[in-house]
């Protein structure tokens, strides 16, 4: 394999919803560059894509897979990615690496929600889009009602190269209105018959062929004077034209592919070859600093690790991209993540679960590698020179969690280790030992995602686990002020404890005033703030102390061990465990002991104290409350907003956006913890949503007391 220059190389990802068919699609493209000898399938379990064990077991792309063809002296690496929302993480990763979004169109269902879901991160990346109508023979497919949807979505960017003569089981022919040919191909697909177009067909196909002319002169004021003058422009011309309205997304263009029958496929990866952008045509990537980084070969080697596979008797295989310079097995670099330094073995072209050695990569290009001491997905390697780090990969929050716990207790460190070994696979996979809930719990983006991560363990790594249901990470607070004291007196022979602390706790809010006095039960406490600590918690909110001891009645030396009491008991809030926050504690007053009184003494007196006068002040419980998003086709608005409903959940609003719903809401946490699968079992998999934490909110008072409850008899199972 020769090695290709920055303006020789393009990079493409292939995304889409479930089922569009990516993965048939990478089949055909491989086999038309000749890398591949015959198609397989996923029925046959046999792709080059699909590889994986877990991807063989469900027959869904679970990871994105690179591969690359050679197509008329240009470089093509190719990402397909998972059409699943559950795995949406690789799509997000791949369209960061790569220059054009190719998403293909499941022709039996038109536009759907995983569709306008690949559209809004092509859009958020500022990526150039193809869109490519698949499955052309299908009996359901409406073409011509695809297209209005999709003008109707997209607007007048989206535009026609291509459109089927027939579709469903007759489909073999359509006219390319770009080349201006009708394009035929007998039952086994491969190299289109290219013939004039019918006279019957000629008014459609000029009518189309205008209107691409103009959206291609559009991008052009050269061009666009020329077809002022001409009305017409050249193959060539239009294609820059063309190029030029990718890389500033004011073109969709439109293709027509039957990927299962490999036809319309050779044609695509012409237009692909010839029009779509360079690496080197696309905006500049920035460092962590801000500054630009060029593709340039003669530069700087920076190589940035963006995807981790696990592969049986291989070990980690470390994908790159070359962000800038030339890179040649055995080169020297720094891990800028890591501190570390790194010799590449050899390095290799993508070809799925294959991998052609190279002798060099350019700017610009990706590649992999093997066995890698200290790199990490998301590390920028750096030549001398350079001391660049990237992290323009932004993934989504978390939608469905787990608590997760080995079935045989000595397994739990292997368990952590296979956790974190495939979160460098799936970033989305997020892992989390939870000090407040005592708990492992795994994050991801929906139930078949973390199904999927379970199978592994269990399967891969022989490790027997139990998912449960995650507990709320619930807060404590109080709603009005209170008053206690307590004292604590040890004697046990020799030296004895004691300390006594009155203190007053009230509901804190942002910018209230210093007390000056309270008033309980008809008595007054003036106030003399001697010092004062506002300490934010790491867990969200504050804690207010204030010293307000007169006299001597308790020695400054103390104050330390109070406060440390009092943040004991905001750590295991009364109520039911939960942390405590938004609380002033005030102490007032007290008493020593010239021998018995130390830390410890006034440290208990302290805990016993606030715990009192906590229960006392009206004390609540605080649910994690979040913006929820949820993209749901028109006929399944009334069945979401009515589950929605019965979650406690308070609709916000709706508009329209691109052809779907879009419902916002406000939903507590504990009612989120199925809704991935509630939502994919109500729409049949067509809806999607996006989480968000807003702000802690009071649990129902019937909730409280049922969480109070279910805490004490924890408690005291525990203490049996």
């Amino acid at each position: 394999m020769r090695v290709y220059q920055t303006d020789e190389i393009k990079n493409i990802a292939l995304l889409g919803s479930a089922g569009s068919g990516k993965t048939t699609l990478a089949e055909s493209m491989l086999y038309e560059a000749g890398i591949i000898k015959r198609r397989g399938s996923i029925e046959g379990k046999n792709t080059v894509s699909d590889y994986f064990p877990v991807e063989l077991e469900y027959g869904y792309s679970v990871f994105p897979t690179v591969f690359h063809v050679e197509w008329n002296n240009k470089k093509l690496n190719i990402i397909d990615c998972p059409g699943s929302d559950d795995f949406v993480g690789g799509a997000i990763t791949s369209l960061n690496v790569t220059d054009q979004a190719v998403i293909l169109i499941n022709g039996q269902y038109g536009p759907e929600v995983g569709t306008q879901n690949c559209f809004r991160y092509t859009e958020k990346l500022k990526k150039p889009v193809i869109f490519l109508i698949n499955q052309l023979d299908s009996e359901k497919c409406d073409y011509d009602n695809i297209i209005s949807t999709m003008q109707e979505i997209y607007g007048p960017k989206c535009v026609q190269i291509q459109y089927p003569l027939e579709t469903g089981p007759g489909f073999h022919s359509l006219i390319d209105v770009l080349i201006m040919k009708k394009l035929s191909w007998g039952p086994d697909g491969g190299e289109p018959k290219r013939e004039e177009i019918p006279a019957e067909e000629m008014d459609k196909a000029m009518e189309l062929h205008k209107a691409l002319v103009e959206a291609a002169a559009e991008n052009d004021d050269a061009l666009m004077e020329k077809f002022f003058e001409e009305e017409a422009l050249s193959e060539n011309e239009m294609r820059e034209g063309i190029r030029k309205g990718l890389v500033t997304r004011s073109i969709f263009p439109v293709f027509c592919v039957d990927a299962h029958k490999d036809m319309g496929v050779q044609r695509l990866m012409e237009f692909l070859g010839n029009v779509v952008p360079f690496v080197s045509e696309m905006p500049r990537v920035r460092n962590t600093r801000g500054e630009e980084v060029a593709p340039e070969s003669n530069g700087v080697e920076r190589l940035y690790f963006f995807k981790t596979g696990m592969e049986p008797h291989i070990g980690e295989v470390s994908y790159f991209k070359v962000m800038s310079g030339s890179v040649r097995s055995g080169d020297d670099l720094s891990n800028a993540d890591r501190g570390s330094k790194e010799r590449l073995g050899q390095i290799y072209a993508c070809a799925g679960a294959n991998r052609l050695p190279v002798d060099q990569l350019n700017a610009g290009d990706i590649g992999c590698t093997v066995k890698l001491k200290d790199v990490k997905t998301g590390n920028t390697l750096n030549g001398k020179g350079a001391e660049d780090r990237f992290d323009f990969i932004k993934y989504p929050n978390s939608k469905y969690s787990r608590a997760i716990k080995s079935n045989s207790p000595q397994d739990m460190e292997k368990l952590m280790a296979a956790l974190l070994k495939m979160r460098q696979e799936d970033p989305t996979w997020v892992v989390e030992q939870s000090k407040e809930l005592r708990q492992t719990i795994v994050h991801g983006q929906g139930e078949f995602h973390l199904r999927t991560l379970k199978w592994r363990l269990e399967n891969n790594e022989k490790l027997a686990v139990t998912f449960g249901e995650p507990k709320i990470p619930y807060r404590e607070t109080i709603t009005k002020k209170a008053k206690a004291e307590y004292r604590h007196k040890k004697q046990s022979g020799g030296a004895g404890q004691f300390g006594e602390v009155h203190l007053i706790v009230e509901p804190y809010a942002e910018g209230m005033p210093d007390p000056t006095s309270y008033s309980f039960n008809g008595q007054e406490f003036k106030m003399n703030i001697k010092s004062r600590e506002e300490k934010d918690l790491p867990w969200g909110g504050k804690l207010v102390f204030i010293n307000s001891v007169v006299g001597g009645a308790i020695d400054l030396r103390f104050m330390p061990a109070i406060l440390k009491g009092v943040m004991d008991c905001m750590e295991r809030g009364p109520l039911t465990g939960s942390y405590a926050r938004d609380v002033r504690v005030v102490v007032f007053d007290g008493k020593m002991h010239p021998v018995d009184s130390n830390e410890l003494s006034f440290t208990l007196a302290a805990r016993h104290a606030f715990s009192d006068a906590f229960k006392a002040a009206g004390p609540k419980i605080l649910e994690p409350i979040y913006d929820l998003e949820v993209y749901v086709p028109s006929d399944y608005m009334g069945d979401v907003m009515s589950d929605l409903q019965g979650r406690r959940a308070i609709i916000m609003g709706m508009d329209a956006e691109a052809g779907y719903q879009k419902l916002a809401a406000k939903i507590p946490l504990k009612e989120l913890a199925n809704y991935s699968v509630a939502l994919s079992s109500l729409t049949g998999g067509r809806a999607s949503f996006t989480t968000k934490f807003a702000s802690y909110e009071l649990v129902p008072n019937d909730m409280q007391q049922k969480l109070i409850a279910e805490h004490e008899a924890e408690a005291a199972e525990e203490e049996a």
